[in-house]
């Protein structure tokens, strides 16, 4: 593969479909490796998506990301279903290694994503989108006036309880400690919500249901003793891990892991290299500023192809 790309687009999520159809319309038919088994990025778990402009009448995941994809080739983008193993980026000519070759590039927009960290407990997979969700923002309202599960005690748990407070009937938060890791602020106003239960030193070890969600087996962490709660939406919140592995420390990352990018521009450490996304973004992550950013980068690396 002796091609020389313009540019790669590494991740086929809203940022990188939308980085895509800028960087094709500009002309210069970007290659997009969309991946092998998680192409479309987080959305293709997600049920309906209500809160993206222009579909008033709310889309499914997946759907969003089909019609994403055919915008962008409709405008010339290539996509190729691999993974990238590794890639080499200093130089003029950038290299991105699959499992079935190679490709050069002279600009690469970074759209990895991030991953949610899971429980790993039985269930979790088999009622993921059928009660266990990992975006509040995303997914609250489906859970209108029924009892609902967050698991975790940081920032993150407290922000996502008391947002599902406005939904559901009851919001049980299950947290391993005795006390939260949430900012005084957020866990004063958590423990004054009068939906809000607090499970203390407790864990979630299994989900159990039927077609959907149906309840949860807490362990209390001090005892080991089990109890059923049956609840019909469980949302996880223990953080997120940037997918930046594959980029071997090439690309200089903040405390998080997260790539660092030059505000308010996208570039990277690395001349030619761009990002966006949940990759670089630790505070939004929603799919419209996945998608913001996305146009960015592609607007940057056009400038930097032009320069």
């Amino acid at each position: 593969m002796s091609e020389i790309n313009n540019v790669v687009i590494v991740g086929s999520g809203p940022a990188g479909w939308t980085a895509a159809v800028y960087a094709a319309r500009a002309g210069f038919a970007p290659l997009v490796l969309a991946g092998e088994l998680e192409a479309g990025g987080a959305l293709m778990t997600t049920t309906e998506v209500e809160n993206f402009p222009g579909f008033p009448e709310g889309i499914m995941g997946p759907d969003l990301m089909a019609k994403m994809q055919e915008q962008a080739e409709r405008f010339g983008a290539r996509v190729e279903y691999e993974d990238a193993t590794e890639l080499e980026l200093a130089g003029e000519v950038k290299t991105i290694r699959t499992a079935y070759g190679e490709y050069r590039a002279r600009a690469v927009i970074l759209a990895l994503g991030s991953a949610h960290r899971r429980l790993g407990v039985p269930g979790e997979e088999e009622f993921a989108a059928k009660g266990v969700s990992y975006c509040a923002t995303c997914d609250g309202f489906f859970f209108k006036d029924k009892e609902i599960v967050v698991v975790g005690g940081g920032d993150s748990a407290v922000t996502e309880a008391l947002f599902l407070a406005r939904f559901g009937s009851a919001v049980h938060v299950v947290h391993r400690r005795d006390e939260l890791r949430a900012s005084k602020v957020l866990a004063e106003r958590l423990l004054a919500e009068e939906k809000v239960q607090m499970h203390w030193n407790s864990k979630v070890v299994e989900l159990k249901g039927g077609d959907v969600l149906e309840a949860a087996v807490l362990e209390d962490t001090t005892t080991g003793e089990r109890a059923e709660l049956p609840v019909s939406g469980l949302f996880v919140a223990i953080g997120h891990d940037p997918r930046t592995a594959v980029l071997g420390g090439q690309v200089a990352l903040d405390d998080a892991g997260h790539i660092r990018v030059e505000e308010p521009s996208t570039r990277t450490s690395i001349p030619g290299v761009f990002a966006a996304g949940d990759v670089v973004d630790r505070t939004y992550r929603q799919a419209i500023t996945a998608a913001a950013a996305g146009c960015r980068a592609a607007l940057d690396a056009q400038a930097y192809l032009a320069s």
